[in-house]
């Protein structure tokens, strides 16, 4: 007997009330990844920190960005949008606030983001997380294909930051890995760009 197709559940924009849900999904997913493992070797104490940092994060970007989660609240991606010229920054001071002794690691990681960083128009893929029970379902390539097509009717490119788990399943979704950035003493990193799709010029009637 051929079993039955798996198919992704619906995807929604992510409102206010979700933040402390999301928060907590993506807290569980920074405990077996080896960036923030980097930025804090402990445990306990990096639960804690990116908590209160993802937070923050996902706030400011259901606000000023694109958050998009499962009905299920089993995955999410969260997306920046720049130029965001109303948004107010997320700034050096609201990173020491939640870091403490770990700052400099963080200044140093965000330094090299912003490095790669364009001035030019594009989305930044910040988050993208499907909890272990749910993945190899479709679900974290639906949630692309769903911001991918409304960018696409702006023309913009995708720039993001992965680890090498995460670049291997980005290039296979259209995205360009460059060049690896390297922390000190921590894992590589690669910058990936998906081009932006250019808009077609709408015919002119007379």
């Amino acid at each position: 007997m051929t079993a039955p197709a798996v198919t992704a559940p619906p995807i929604r924009p992510a409102q206010p009330g979700d933040v402390a849900t999301i928060a907590a999904l993506l807290t569980d997913a920074v405990a077996a990844d080896p960036v923030a493992h980097w930025l804090v070797p402990d445990l306990v104490e990096r639960q804690h920190i990116f908590h209160a940092l993802l937070a923050m994060e996902v706030d400011h970007a259901v606000e000023w960005g694109h958050v998009d989660v499962t009905v299920d609240m089993t995955a999410v991606a969260v997306w920046r949008h720049h130029p965001a010229p109303q948004a107010p920054p997320l700034s050096d001071y609201h990173l020491s606030t939640f870091t403490g002794r770990h700052l400099t690691r963080f200044q140093h990681l965000y330094t090299l983001v912003r490095r790669y960083r364009t001035a030019a128009a594009h989305h930044w893929l910040a988050w993208l997380h499907v909890t272990p029970h749910a993945r190899h379902r479709g679900i974290g390539q639906a949630l692309l294909a769903h911001h991918h097509q409304r960018i696409d009717q702006l023309g913009y490119p995708v720039d993001t930051i992965a680890t090498a788990t995460v670049r291997n399943h980005l290039t296979r979704h259209g995205y360009r890995a460059g060049t690896p950035l390297r922390l000190i003493d921590g894992p590589p990193l690669w910058p990936l760009r998906r081009a932006g799709r250019p808009v077609p010029l709408t015919a002119v009637t007379g």
